[in-house]
């Protein structure tokens, strides 16, 4: 039986890979997360009791409590979700990103190198250490390409400078250490879980309010989605058969502006509240000043994890989104509790 330490397991992907990892493996999972805003003990509710998850309260910065969890529970593989991940939130404040997404991922390369060379002969080969990165790192992309992993690093955000920070040290330690490391950089991600300053999330809480639902610009900056559970499985694929020191990119092949995604998620609406007194939901667009820095667009070439590794998306742009709109007005409890006072949906990063 492998044990993972998990890292960040109590937010958005993380959580999703902790649920997908104890309900198709039969791995224990050891989850530190530091339930920062973002960090949700709600999501985790559906695993109490039981005993393959062990979840802990603490920070990836705390040297003695990671190198203690990984000596206590004899882990197999590290997996780093943890991070600061909101581009509004590094515009404000991008002191926190270098905290936790620089300095925290080099602590724990840190301890896991230490941890590693300590293993004996099968126990150190089959040690990964992962890395879950973003496309942000690649900067922004013209009309047409796509990255890939081989594409130059030219972050253009606070937060995608600091990922791109993690992701070099993350290199240096597998070329200078040897340390057996795996990366992934993902497109955007949505599904069940996420908390609601991202872009789906928020125009799903908005519009059920009748709140106007702002639009960056001309709504036209391109993104690929990718539903949370097919990234979730092209980890778990990644771990179980990917080459130490190598880096994968996975991408949904859904690129769409943010407006296409604004009026797909209007009308998944009227479908799905018939009665609501907000109907027809489009007429809440309004457009907004842009982002400082607005990256126009990303999209993500997955051929080498396609083709070394089989691995495929489950779900269509639009499948995903059904499935994510019904969960959400499913658990609107989940919601309401994680909008505790201090996030209200008001806009971020406008360098004010």
């Amino acid at each position: 039986m492998r044990t993972l330490l998990v890292t960040g397991g109590a937010g958005f992907i993380g959580g999703n890979f902790v649920h997908l990892v104890i309900a198709e493996t039969d791995a224990v999972v050891v989850n530190l997360d530091k339930l920062t805003y973002a960090g949700n003990l709600d999501t985790l509710a559906p695993l109490a009791g039981e005993p393959r998850h062990v979840f802990v309260e603490g920070d990836i910065g705390d040297a003695a409590l990671v190198r203690r969890l990984c000596a206590d529970y004899r882990v197999d593989a590290v997996v780093n979700f943890a991070a600061e991940s909101h581009v509004d939130r590094s515009i404000d404040g991008p002191a926190d990103f270098v905290t936790t997404n620089v300095v925290g991922t080099f602590n724990l390369l840190d301890c896991a190198r230490a941890y590693w060379a300590e293993l004996d002969g099968d126990g150190r080969s089959r040690f990964r250490f992962l890395h879950v990165s973003t496309d942000e790192v690649y900067g922004s992309l013209g009309a047409a390409g796509r990255f890939t992993e081989a594409s130059a690093y030219a972050p253009n955000s606070p937060y995608a400078a600091s990922k791109a920070a993690s992701d070099h040290l993350v290199r240096a330690w597998c070329h200078t250490y040897g340390l057996p490391v795996l990366t992934t950089n993902c497109s955007n991600n949505y599904g069940p879980f996420q908390f609601p300053e991202k872009l789906i999330p928020l125009m799903i809480d908005k519009a059920r309010r009748g709140a106007r639902l702002p639009i960056y610009g001309d709504g036209g900056n391109v993104r690929d989605w990718l539903y949370v559970e097919d990234h979730c499985r092209a980890i778990l694929r990644v771990l179980e058969a990917g080459r130490p020191g190598e880096v994968y990119n996975v991408g949904g092949d859904s690129e769409r502006t943010n407006l296409e995604v604004v009026d797909t998620l209007c009308a998944l609406l009227d479908e799905l509240c018939p009665d609501s007194p907000h109907r027809p939901h489009a007429q809440l667009k309004s457009f907004v000043p842009d982002r400082p820095g607005h990256d126009r667009r990303y999209a993500i070439d997955a051929t080498k994890l396609r083709s070394e590794l089989g691995w495929l998306p489950r779900e269509s742009f639009e499948s995903g989104l059904r499935r994510t709109l019904a969960w959400y007005l499913e658990n609107t409890d989940w919601s309401a509790r994680v909008m505790d006072g201090r996030y209200r949906g008001e806009r971020l990063g406008s360098i004010r």
